[in-house]
């Protein structure tokens, strides 16, 4: 049986939990427990669960997703043709998107000491990433210039991130995280701004993801 993406795993209403909403995360979820955390909006992990053993990873490809309504709801306020967003755009991105998403993961668990291989192991854990619900202030628009927005920030999305055992495929947590990219300055946007904008939120879910594999260790076994 083909395994459901994480966009298939949040559908039901995780993405609800930290947007402004007065919807409250469940306390467990697939088996896990929701602990505190600093770093993440929400973190579930498996009682007992003990990542002392990891020192490498496998990385799947990332998953990106713009937000259902945000092309529709861009397009119904854009000024001429040359300023919607199409399909293709749409495509285009995400693809993009992937791409990025998986150098910056990859690089982030490399510089925090951990080999990323492709064949599981018993020092191996498969680490699951998505980021969704993109919503972008000044997308690229097919115009003659340079199109600028002003706005107190460059757009929002979620991230989604699972671990689980390379070999048993264990489930042993999952986290979402809700944050706005650019903004640390309110100012002129472009569709360059707005891309080195997410490109750093990216990096600092990276990193973030990186530290938390550290605490939980220290943590180890989970209680």
């Amino acid at each position: 049986m083909k395994r459901l993406g994480l966009i298939g795993a949040i559908v039901s209403g995780a993405l609800l939990w930290v947007a402004p909403s007065t919807a409250a995360p469940p306390a467990s979820w697939d088996g896990l427990v929701q602990v505190k955390s600093k770093r993440l909006d929400v973190v579930y992990l498996q009682p007992g669960a003990d990542f002392r053993g990891y020192s490498k990873v496998i990385l799947d490809p990332t998953e990106v997703a713009f937000h259902k309504s945000w092309q529709k709801d861009y397009n119904r306020t854009a000024i001429g043709l040359g300023g919607r967003v199409s399909d293709q755009d749409i495509a285009r991105a995400v693809t993009l998107g992937i791409a990025a998403a998986n150098d910056i993961f990859a690089k982030a668990w490399r510089d925090g000491g951990y080999s990323v291989v492709a064949d599981p192991g018993p020092d191996v854990l498969r680490v699951r990433t998505a980021v969704l619900n993109i919503n972008v202030t000044a997308p690229e628009a097919r115009t003659s210039s340079r199109s600028f927005t002003f706005s107190d920030d460059a757009g929002s999305a979620v991230l989604v991130v699972e671990v689980r055992d390379s070999v048993t495929n264990a489930l042993l947590g999952r986290a979402v995280d809700g944050e706005v990219a650019g903004d640390t300055t309110v100012g002129w946007r472009s569709s360059v701004s707005n891309a080195g904008d997410f490109r750093a939120l990216v990096e600092n879910w990276a990193r973030t993801s990186v530290k938390g594999l550290a605490e939980l260790k220290a943590l180890s076994p989970i209680r």
